[in-house]
């Protein structure tokens, strides 16, 4: 007798199996979290050169593709049409094409990162050497300038010496007992963090590597992707999945790479700027404000703190202009920059933008303040299009505006009632939903 298999049995099984999966996962979650993150902490650092190349090659697909549709492309059909012989050959040229459009791309980044160094570093070094061999006349020229502020101020040198006297004995046992024990620790700490830096350097140099191979093959790879896509899904699933797959692609990255491009010329200009004003330690100044101008919304008062310290060091008038100028420079980024280059590229209001910053930086320390805008856009847009599908399949309206002054929704009629204003009487004005359908 031949057996049949019953697909509501091998449905019956599957569900079993993965909710004692599920229970399992659970209890190592609830009871041996550390065990688990351990594991998951040793997965992430043997894959960190995997990592680093699908990242690699995600920021240098754009220049790549614009190489090969602006430059080598109009050329290989220049010469097919010049030497028709070639039209045979056309597969292979696109192959030469791609090698040569990632071969030009990796030697121009290589290379722009090298001079950029090569610049950067020796004068970020002497400014930190200054800052060193300096330091005591920097303190001094402080010391003298809050003396003489106090001296024409007699009330503000009474609070301030209130101040010192409460929490003088304080910062003192914090020295003692907090921060000099500790130097050992923290000598320790910057040893390993050395040696992080050049395990981070070696894995960043085979993640390059993986890029390059991942750049020539990426029609091959999303081919395999679509096609496993639609092995283990239904089409009109495969094709949602696809689709949400273009959207988080088109939000995070068009974020990213526009954040970058937005840094970095904020970083340019605040050099210039800075070299005019004469300010002390112009490119390291420059440096901090350009990298901590890829945090949103909190990144130029994190990149201005320091700096401002800096020179308040050396000269407090100084300091006074250099905080003007980093408010008005982030105007201008924040009400005209930015949007030029980003766009609506997240779609998120202000207090979102604030909202996800606090919730991943909580999360993921600096990453999250970095990638929680573009993170949590992805995740509020799918959200929207899901709640708008939902809507238009029960014929309501999906503007939000519709819904301000609702009050009830008659459920025989489909109608939208207003609520009750001022007087306590019910607006006469209605909504029929099916109506603004058809108009959409």
């Amino acid at each position: 007798m031949k057996f049949r298999w019953d697909k509501k049995y091998l449905y019956w099984g599957a569900t079993a199996l993965l909710v004692i999966i599920g229970g399992i996962g659970f209890y190592y979650l609830i009871f041996h979290s550390n065990s688990l993150k351990s594991n998951l902490y040793r997965l992430f650092s043997i894959a960190t050169p995997i990592i680093d190349g699908l990242i690699l090659a995600y920021l240098l697909w754009p220049i790549v593709s614009f190489l090969e549709r602006k430059i080598l492309y109009p050329l290989k059909d220049m010469l097919i049409r010049k030497y028709p012989a070639l039209k045979k050959k056309e597969r292979k040229i696109l192959k030469y094409c791609r090698g040569i459009s990632i071969l030009i791309t990796d030697i121009v980044v290589l290379y722009a990162l090298s001079g950029f160094f090569r610049v950067v570093i020796p004068q970020i070094a002497g400014s930190i050497q200054n800052i060193m061999t300096q330091s005591d006349s920097y303190v001094k020229n402080l010391t003298d300038w809050v003396q003489e502020i106090l001296a024409n101020n007699p009330e503000i040198e009474r609070v301030v010496s209130d101040l010192i006297n409460t929490y003088s004995k304080e910062l003192e046992n914090w020295m003692n007992k907090t921060v000099i024990p500790q130097m050992n620790t923290i000598l320790k700490t910057v040893s390993l963090s050395m040696l992080g830096l050049a395990k981070a350097l070696w894995n960043l140099v085979i993640g390059l590597i993986i890029s390059i191979y991942l750049l020539a093959s990426k029609e091959r790879f999303m081919g395999q992707i679509k096609k496993m896509t639609y092995a283990f899904f239904t089409p009109k699933t495969a094709n949602a999945i696809i689709s949400d797959a273009k959207l988080i692609d088109h939000t995070f990255g068009g974020f990213v790479s526009g954040k970058i491009l937005d840094s970095l010329i904020i970083g340019i200009i605040c050099f210039f700027c800075v070299s005019i004003m004469k300010l002390p330690f112009t490119m390291l100044i420059s440096v901090i404000v350009g990298v901590t101008n890829i945090i949103p919304f909190f990144g130029p008062f994190i990149g201005a703190v320091p700096c401002a310290l800096l020179i308040l060091m050396v000269n407090p008038w100084q300091c006074l202009y250099f905080v003007i100028f980093i408010i008005i420079l982030q105007q201008f980024d924040g009400n005209f920059l930015g949007p030029k280059i980003l766009g609506s590229s997240t779609g998120l209001s202000g207090f979102w933008v604030i909202f996800s910053i606090t919730i991943f930086s909580g999360l993921m320390g600096v990453w999250g303040m970095i990638l929680g805008v573009p993170v949590f856009a992805v995740f509020y847009t799918l959200l929207r299009r899901k709640i708008n599908n939902n809507l238009r399949r029960k014929g309501m309206p999906v503007n939000s505006a519709e819904y301000r002054d609702l009050g009830s929704v008659d459920t025989k009629t489909g109608e939208f009632i207003k609520a009750e204003n001022g007087n306590g009487a019910a607006s006469s004005k209605k909504w029929n939903w099916k109506k603004l359908l058809k108009k959409e």
